[in-house]
C-alpha cells in the first residue's frame, strides 16, 4: 500500500477547471483523476488508495460536504482540500470543522494549490504508515494466549510482579514465562517498550 504514487482526486462539475488542472497536474507528474459528481467519485475510489481529495462544494447531486461528511464517517483517512468560487468564512469554519485541511477561494495560484497538495500527500503518507503499524501491532497481539492477554493487561497498568502473580494465581517464575513469551510474540525487548507499543495504539 504505501509503495502506490499518490493521487490527485479532483470532484467539480466545471469542466474547465477540470481540464485546467489535470493539465497542471500533468505538467508537475502528479496523478490526478476527475470526476463532475460525488457520486462518480465514490464509486471509482477504492478506500486505501492514498492521495488527496480536491473538492468543489458545490457541485450537483450530493455536495462536496455531504461528500466530505459521508468519506469521514466511513473512516476515510484521504485529505480534503476545499475549493470554492463562493468561500466565506461560515464554509471555511464547515469546512475545517468536517476535516478539511484548507479551503481555497477560485482563482487560486497553481503554486499555492500545488504547495497544499504537498503538504496534504504528506500527511496522508503519515497517516497510512501509522495505520500499517498499528495493523502490525494488532496482528502481534492476536497471536498471545487469554493468559498471556491478562499479564500483558497488568503490565500495562504497571501492576508490581508479585501482586501481579497474585491476581492471576501463578507463581512468580511462571508470571516470568509468560512475560518472556509476550515480549517475543509482540518483537520488543523490554516491558518499557512494550507499554511504550501498546499505548501508541490506544491514542
Amino acid at each position: 500500500m504505501m509503495s502506490k504514487e499518490p493521487t490527485v482526486f479532483l470532484v467539480d462539475d466545471d469542466q474547465a477547471i477540470r481540464d485546467s488542472l489535470r493539465f497542471l497536474m500533468k505538467s508537475v507528474g502528479l496523478n490526478i483523476e476527475c470526476f463532475a459528481n460525488a457520486q462518480d467519485f465514490l464509486e471509482a475510489y477504492q478506500g486505501e488508495r492514498p492521495g488527496c481529495l480536491i473538492l468543489d462544494v458545490r457541485i450537483p447531486g450530493m455536495s462536496g460536504m455531504e461528500l466530505m461528511e459521508r468519506l469521514w464517517r466511513k473512516g476515510c483517512k484521504l485529505p480534503v482540500i476545499i475549493i470554492s468560487g463562493h468561500a466565506d468564512v461560515a464554509l471555511a469554519v464547515r469546512a475545517m470543522k468536517g476535516g478539511a485541511i484548507d479551503v481555497l477561494e477560485k482563482p487560486f495560484k497553481d503554486q499555492v494549490l500545488l504547495d497544499r497538495i504537498h503538504d496534504a500527500f504528506e500527511r496522508n503518507e503519515r497517516v497510512l504508515r501509522a495505520e500499517a503499524e498499528k495493523s502490525k501491532i494488532l496482528a502481534r497481539l492476536d497471536l498471545l494466549t487469554p493468559r498471556e492477554r491478562e499479564v500483558l493487561d497488568l503490565l500495562v497498568e504497571g501492576t508490581p510482579t508479585k501482586e501481579t502473580a497474585m491476581k492471576l494465581g501463578i507463581s512468580p517464575k511462571t508470571l516470568s514465562i509468560h512475560r518472556t513469551h509476550i515480549l517475543e510474540k509482540m518483537d520488543v525487548k523490554t516491558v518499557t517498550d512494550l507499554v511504550r507499543l501498546i499505548f501508541s495504539i490506544r491514542q
